[in-house]
Formats: C-alpha cells, structure tokens, sequence
C-alpha cells in the first residue's frame, strides 16, 4: 500500500482509488482485508497497513471505489489483566465506517477470548485464535459527502418534540405502501409529516438510527433489542430502517422532507457505551483495535462500566472526543439533521463536571456544532447532574416529569401527594434549576421511549416486564403511577372516564408549561406498552415474519376509538393555545413581580377563593388544587384552573384587575370535538371536575 492523507480517518474515495487511516495506538501492526466475491464466494485479500504517523496507521488502494468491503486486522499484545486484548483473528469494523453489510452470527467465533457459546461464556483470559470473518458485518467504502441544507432553524422558544422510533411510527400507517412502512422512507411520506404538523411539532427526535445488534444474552432469550441503544457504528445509519439498499441517500431524503415542513430532526445518540459489552463480550471493533484507549478501565483491565452496559466509551480522550466530533459533524453536514440527544451524557466526561468536559467543550467552541440542538440526558448510573450542563445545552428534566406525575396521580398514603409547590415550580420553567440559562434549558417530559407511556401510567401501579425475561427485575420500581383502583385494563365506565380525564390534564399541563414540551410518541392517542415501563425488546420472529403479528404498544396506532381520537385532538387543541398565547413569552423566566404599568403580574398563582396564594397555601402539603394565571400580552392572558382532588371542587375566578372576560377553551372533562367554550365574568364561581383542568382566555380592554 501506498502512504495515504492520515489527517483524515475512515475511507475516502479518491479520483483513482481510496484512502484508509485508522487510529490505534497499542498496535504493533494493522491490516486492510478487502472482501470480494470471486465464484459465488467472499475472497479475503490483505493489504499491510505499514504506513504510520504516530497513532495513525494509513495506506492508499488505487482502484477502490464505493462499494467495496472490508475490514481490519489489529496485531498486538494480549494481556487481559492490564486491559489489552488485540486479536487478530478478529474482522474489525472501522469505527468510522458510514455503512455496514452482513450481519452478526451469535457464535464463539466473534470472541476475542475463548467462548464455548454464541453468549460469550468460556475463559475471558485465554484468547481465541478462530476467524470471525463471516460471523461479522463488513465496513463498507461510501462516497458521501456534506451538502447544501435548507434548515427549518426553528427557535427553542417555539420547539414542541416529539420523541418517536423509525419503525414504531409508521409500521401500521394504512396510507404508506406497506414495504415503506416503518422505514426513512415512511418518515418523509405525506401522511408522516401532515401527522406531526397536526400535533404542532417543530422537532422530531428519534430513538438511536445508528447501526447496533441485540446482545448475546438478550438474543438467546428469544429477543431482540427494539430501541437500538447498543451501538456498533457510530456513523452509520442502521439498514433495517432502510426501504431501500441506499439507507444514506433515504434517510437524506427523509430529512429533506420534514425540513421542507418546518420540521427539524433530532437524533438520539450513543456515544456512552458500544455493543462490545464487558470482558465476556465480543470483539467487532473498539476492543480489538485498541480496547485500553478507547474504554474507561481501571488498573486491572477491568472495565469501568457507568452505563449499565457492560462498558463505558472514553469519550474525554483526545482521539475519542474527535471521533465523536466527526460523528456529529458527519449526521449534521451529510445526512442533514439539526441536532442530539445524548444518551447518558454524563457519562461521557470523567471530570466533576460538565463545565469541564472536553468533549462539551470541543462541541461547544466547534464552529459548525455549536450552532444545533444540543440535549443531554444528565444522568447514568452513577451520577446524577441536572442542571450542570453549560449553555447552549438542554436537559431532559426529570424532576419536572415527577412533579407533574406527583400532582395528578400522587396519593398521599402512598407519600406522594406533597402539595403544589414542585408543580408550580416545574411549570413555570424550573428557574431553581436552570436559573441562569433561561425555561427553555428544560426539556420537559411526562412520559418517554423508557417508563410507563401515559395511558400505562394511569392503568398499572406495577410494572409488567417479564416478557423481557428478566423476571421483571428491569425496569424502574418507582413509576408514580395510579391505577385508579383497578390494576390493568378495566370496562368500569367511571374508571375510565377519570382515568381519560387525568390523561387530557396531564397533557394540559405539559403542552402548556414553560419550557419546551417533548411528547412521547402515541401518548396522543393513548398508546399502550401493556403494563411493560422497559418495552426495549421484541422477540427474534418480529424481525423474521410480519411485523403485523406482534403487538403490545410497540407502533403508533392509525385505528382510534373514539377516547384515542378525543386524547389525539385535544394535543391538537392545546399545541394552537401554546403557539397562539405561549410561544412569545417563553425565552425568559417569569419575574412573578408586578408591572407599574398594568399592576398585574406575568404570572400568579391562586387559591379556590380567587385570591393570591398565601405562605400557608404554599406550605400545604395536602391542597389538590391550584390556579395559575400567566400574562401573554397586554390584552390576553391563560388561567389554569388544575384540579387534582378526587371531588369536583368550585374555583372563584380573579378579579378585574387581571380581566374582564373571562372564557373557557379547554376542559378536560369535556369532548373536545364538541365542546362549547363558556364565558364568565371576573370574580365568578367555577365547578371543575375530579382530576380535571380548565383553561380560560383572560380577555381586557384596558392595560
């Protein structure tokens, strides 16, 4: 081979042929195997990678071109006991690969250790000498590169999220060719995008698309993982979401189709941890290329894993932070999305915190990063830093998720009902959390991929996992769910008729606190998970036969009942009251002071009497009810009377001095396709009902 350009790392296509360079410190020696059909058969050909410029290795192949597979074969020490584990034995995917072909075989061959199964058990120390080639998806060469995009570029202030799964999405849209269902394609389809676009949302944020694999251990119970949160190529988009054998230029499409609807797109990412696992898992390609620089470890070679995963990714590493910096660069210039979520994002710094990370401030100070959505999900499990994310960071915010769930299905035997304070707290933007970055550094969420979906909440007290086959040992114990008295699916009328009624409020309360709201998908239309609040697996047939025989909440249902259909229409409903009266007050915290020149407040909260809450009322721990008044204009206003209480409970309305009309638009306890709004003068006496909210349009003529 001839020496190639090591500045940049992967394949690149050339004029006459291909560069590769990968980066390995440990290795004593690195090599190119292109695979090439030759009579029906893949023909392995090696090519020395001698070629080396410091950590570097790199080579030039003239006559390459897109298409071409390959892989590497990394030599050096094994010496498990101080975390070195090469095995050239093993085909490596090149951690820059942007497509991958094959798939894997769980068999012992794709251990880097001694495996007497296809779960990896055997001796860890001893290593393997057998070939994975084969038994192992290919790298495969791609020529793409960054292109022209035409951005929605919509301001946080106006964001409404909407999380959701490639396949789940559309795989029962009636209106989409069934090949197309659940794929990129599916995502760009007419129907997809007048959905979102009824729903109000501006971002659409989705479950992992990179390529991973099932773990061995979850496969040989007859499972597949269905969320994707187990990585195997950072860059490359994963095949089985793709309609077509070009998923890069389909999931461009896609891209460019919800962008040309005013529709950003926000990838869920997993640069945490990768789908080698622990020592007992196998060796597709960090572990082999380099295992003691690219995972956390300690002086053992044992693996520091805070993600729950089996290994932790050394993200704050120089060579890993600027692996993940082409990541990001790479989804955003050539497939064209608009921002992240990461994934167990503190995880990926080693320091106290993230004000420190490398790797948040490489992302920070790049010139082309620094300027998308950037979200972190500030946890894993080891620690816990809400709040402690540098600006222009968002963060999911879980206590919001709590208080909300607190307020509405809390029960004070249960020692959740703590009154309104953390209610009132979350829903006027978290300002003791993100005191000096603004509301919209909260992402607020009720529901999400993980946890009870919204119906499940108001349906089960306990989770129901054991068809994960874990004997329901996953999954978080602590839901602040209430099943309203009967666990399960009930045909009791006023069952469900509160349990309709909670679910209308809580999305009230979501859709119209500051911050920005982030929809679970199908909370909408009262998606289930049957009980289940870790709905990550499938099993193994789903991906083998019709996706159509398997249910159990895993797809958005297009069919409604006319519940579903009344839940749909009123996010529907609550989306234009957030745009019309919201969406302009929203950058900046509510001061809570009044205003000289209109003696309101922009925003006040209310006992049942009409008047401004007391310290007693505060200090309340067992008031259900609350009244929140929020300024949207000189001239216009949003009350929100929030009952929580198990009785109909009668509000007294404010006074003039914060309007004169007074008229109701929404009612959760009313069908919102029907509902004929009411007015009311200042002062006036209202009923609302058990587990219910109003919101009223404070109307004046005078400032």
């Amino acid at each position: 081979m001839l020496p190639a350009d090591p500045r940049t790392l992967g394949s690149t296509v050339t004029e006459g042929g291909a560069n590769f360079a990968l980066w390995s410190n440990g290795a004593d020696a690195v090599e190119l195997c292109l695979f090439n059909e030759i009579n029906g058969a893949l023909v392995e050909t090696r090519f020395a990678m001698s070629h080396r410029n410091g950590p570097i290795w790199h080579g030039y192949l003239a006559g390459v071109r897109a298409g071409q597979r390959y892989g590497y074969r990394v030599y050096g020490p094994w010496a498990p006991e101080h975390g070195v584990r090469f095995n050239a034995a093993k085909l490596l995917i090149d951690p820059y690969a942007h497509r991958l072909d094959g798939n894997i075989a769980y068999v012992p061959e794709i251990f880097g250790h001694h495996a007497i199964d296809g779960m990896g058990a055997g001796n860890v120390t001893m290593r393997d000498d057998r070939d994975s080639a084969g038994h192992v998806p290919y790298s495969v060469v791609t020529d793409h590169h960054a292109r022209d995009i035409v951005r929605p570029l919509v301001p946080w202030a106006k964001t409404l999220i909407y999380e959701a799964h490639v396949q789940g999405l559309t795989a029962k849209n009636p209106a989409i060719a069934e090949h197309e269902r659940g794929t990129y394609k599916g995502l760009g389809h007419p129907s997809t995008i007048a959905y979102l676009k009824s729903l109000g949302v501006t971002a659409l944020e989705l479950l992992p698309i990179a390529e991973s694999i099932t773990e061995p251990a979850i496969f040989a119970r007859g499972r597949k993982n269905h969320w994707g949160y187990n990585s195997i190529a950072f860059s490359a988009p994963h095949r089985a979401y793709a309609a077509t054998d070009d998923a890069i230029s389909e999931l461009q499409w896609a891209v460019d189709q919800l962008h040309s609807a005013g529709i950003e797109v926000i990838l869920d990412v997993v640069y945490n941890h990768t789908a080698e696992g622990g020592v007992g898992g196998p060796t597709l390609s960090y572990k082999g290329i380099d295992n003691k620089a690219y995972y956390r470890q300690d002086n053992f070679g044992n693996y520091l894993d805070v993600t729950g995963c089996g290994n932790t990714f050394a993200a704050s590493n120089p060579h890993a932070v600027r692996q993940v910096i082409d990541s990001l660069r790479w989804w955003i210039e050539v497939i064209g999305v608009d921002g992240f979520r990461f994934d167990l994002a503190t995880a990926l710094y080693t320091s106290e915190s993230a004000f420190n990370s490398s790797l948040m401030s490489a992302i920070e100070s790049d010139s082309v990063l620094r300027n998308f959505k950037m979200i972190a999900e500030p946890w894993d499990t080891t620690r816990y830093a809400l709040g402690d994310f540098p600006h222009p960071w968002r963060e999911w915010n879980d206590v919001y998720r709590d208080s909300v769930r607190q307020f509405w299905l809390g029960d004070l035997a249960r020692g959740y009902g703590e009154g309104v304070s953390d209610i009132a707290s979350s829903m006027s933007g978290s300002s003791s959390i993100f005191y000096y970055r603004g509301p919209t550094s909260s992402i607020n969420f009720i529901a999400a991929h993980d946890g009870f979906t919204l119906h499940d909440m108001v349906t089960f007290a306990h989770k129901r996992n054991l068809v994960n086959g874990e004997n329901n040992a996953d999954g978080s114990d602590s839901n602040r769910s209430w099943n309203v008295g009967t666990e399960g699916e009930s045909d009791d009328p006023v069952i469900n008729s509160t349990r309709h009624r909670i679910k209308k409020s809580i999305l009230a309360t979501l859709m119209l606190s500051s911050g920005v709201p982030m929809l679970n998908m199908g909370d909408e239309v009262s998606r289930s998970h049957n009980g289940s609040n870790n709905a990550y697996s499938l099993p193994i047939e789903f991906y083998l036969e019709s996706q159509a025989t398997f249910d159990g909440g895993w797809a958005l249902p297009w069919e409604l009942d006319s519940r579903a259909q009344d839940v749909l229409t009123t996010v529907q409903a609550l989306a234009q009251i957030r745009r019309t009266y919201l969406a302009d007050v929203a950058s900046e915290f509510y001061t809570g002071r009044i205003d000289q020149g209109t003696s309101r407040k922009d925003i006040a909260w209310f006992s049942l009497g009409g008047r401004e809450m007391s310290d007693n009322h505060w200090a309340d721990e067992e008031k259900r009810s609350i009244t929140v008044f929020v300024e949207a204009d000189p001239k216009r206003g949003l009350l929100m009377l929030m009952n929580s209480s198990t009785q109909e409970t009668v509000f007294t309305l404010p006074d003039e001095q914060w309007g004169e009309t007074f008229r109701c638009i929404f009612d959760a306890a009313q069908d919102v396709a029907t509902y004929e709004p009411i007015i009311a003068a200042s002062s006036a006496k209202i009923s609302v009902a058990a587990h219910s909210v109003q919101v009223w349009l404070v109307s004046r003529t005078r400032q």
